[in-house]
């Protein structure tokens, strides 16, 4: 992160109720407006792998806003770093009022839409919790044009999935039973309500492997699905450009 080459910035972002979400952003070296990609953390909070990955999605072409959902909430109002440690920044993850992340999340996708730096056209992927969190705010707002769920659990009522109107993708790792086991029911519910739906598994992979498969040796389960996976989303995000579906 300290030797990219792309600008970053941190812009606060005001929601409804006044509270500040902080977002990390990472701009694209393009020659027009790009397409963008909200990146939701996972239960770690913003840490630096979640912005690295920003940064990376920027090396690819496109716009990344990665939003602290932790803002405000640490000893002191700060944030994800303020926690001082990862068993704590969780912790304070799953203290979150739902209501809270929903209005959160609903700023900074209205924040993404109307960046200069942006085309206007707006996607998400979460992991972990924030795949969770990418699932059930695919439908709330109408700026989102696509929800990438990175090995997080679907909605766990009717009403949250009535209300998705984004394609949704998901990511999960073959060795991750706790939510890839839940996969055929969810894309039966899907195909019930006629929602977009396009599940992934990777054979061998476990939970995290995106961030897991960028350090293990290459030709690992969690490697190759993260370089699979990686490809397959830089692929949604050019699809985009042209409102093609993948």
């Amino acid at each position: 992160m300290e030797n990219s080459p792309r600008h970053h910035e941190w812009d606060d972002v005001k929601t409804d109720s006044g509270r500040t979400v902080r977002c990390f952003v990472a701009f694209p070296e393009v020659k027009g407006p790009a397409t963008t990609l909200v990146v939701i953390h996972e239960n770690r909070g913003l840490d630096d792998w979640a912005r690295s990955f920003a940064d990376q999605v920027a090396e690819a072409g496109y716009l990344a806003i990665a939003p602290d959902l932790l803002s405000g909430t640490a000893p002191g109002g700060g944030g994800t770093a303020e926690y001082g440690s990862t068993d704590a920044a969780r912790q304070g993850i799953y203290k979150l009022p739902t209501e809270q992340v929903r209005e959160d999340l609903a700023a900074v996708f209205a924040f993404a839409k109307r960046q200069s730096a942006g085309n206007g056209k707006v996607a998400v992927a979460g992991f972990c919790w924030g795949g969770g969190q990418s699932f059930a705010h695919a439908g709330a707002s109408p700026h989102v044009a696509a929800a990438c769920v990175f090995y997080g659990t679907a909605p766990g009522d009717d009403a949250t999935y009535e209300a998705i109107r984004a394609p949704v993708y998901g990511f999960y790792g073959g060795d991750d039973h706790r939510i890839t086991g839940a996969v055929p029911a969810v894309a039966k519910k899907m195909e019930q309500l006629d929602k977009p739906y396009s599940p992934v598994i990777y054979e061998g992979a476990g939970h995290a492997f995106m961030r897991r498969g960028e350090t293990e040796p290459a030709g690992s389960a969690n490697h190759q699905a993260r370089e699979q996976a990686w490809a397959k989303l830089k692929q949604l995000l050019k699809s985009l450009d042209g409102d093609q579906q993948p």
